[in-house]
């Protein structure tokens, strides 16, 4: 997730994510697990250098610079315009880092998803994974299918019923 990616750009050592413990014995009590918006809280109180409950584009710069990039004044203040509730604000809130942070994961993970999607897309630009398609990567990846194996796996993805799976049927079946 995006927030674990920063944190560690920020060498944040943020608790990890516990199940919790089953019901009864033990007599000890395990560490509490934190949540999503524990883990943005801790993020932006790192990035709130000045203590005053919002990020500036100053200090949103800085997190840029701390990970080796570099972000103009100008992008920061529309980075933050872009996701701050009050007109002409360039201050973040907590509750609007948290969108913009929920929002970047959305992000990143369809960029992902799109990068798995073009690795079984063999005709690049098709649009669309095929039988023939999936039986070639499958056994590059050293899965050995045939044919009729491959066209059995897209069918149970395929809501449209044309023997090929295109990028929406692809996300529905990675969900």
């Amino acid at each position: 997730m995006a927030i674990t990616n920063i944190a560690k750009s920020l060498k944040l050592r943020l608790p990890r994510r516990q199940k919790p413990a089953a019901a009864g014995g033990g007599g000890t009590t395990p560490p509490k697990a934190t949540t999503k918006e524990e883990e943005f809280r801790q993020v932006f109180r790192y990035l709130d250098a000045n203590d005053d409950g919002r990020i500036s584009a100053e200090e949103l710069r800085a997190y840029f610079v701390s990970i080796g990039d570099t972000v103009s004044y100008e992008e920061a203040g529309k980075i933050i315009r872009e996701f701050s509730n009050a007109e002409d604000s360039l201050l973040l809130t907590f509750e609007e880092f948290g969108r913009m942070m929920e929002l970047r994961g959305d992000v990143e993970e369809d960029t992902l998803l799109k990068q798995a999607f073009e690795v079984y897309e063999v005709e690049k630009g098709s649009g669309c994974i095929t039988p023939e398609g999936l039986r070639l990567v499958l056994r590059r990846l050293g899965d050995v299918k045939s044919y009729g194996e491959c066209a059995d796996m897209i069918r149970v993805f395929d809501l449209d019923g044309n023997g090929v799976l295109d990028f929406y049927e692809f996300q529905k079946m990675m969900t």
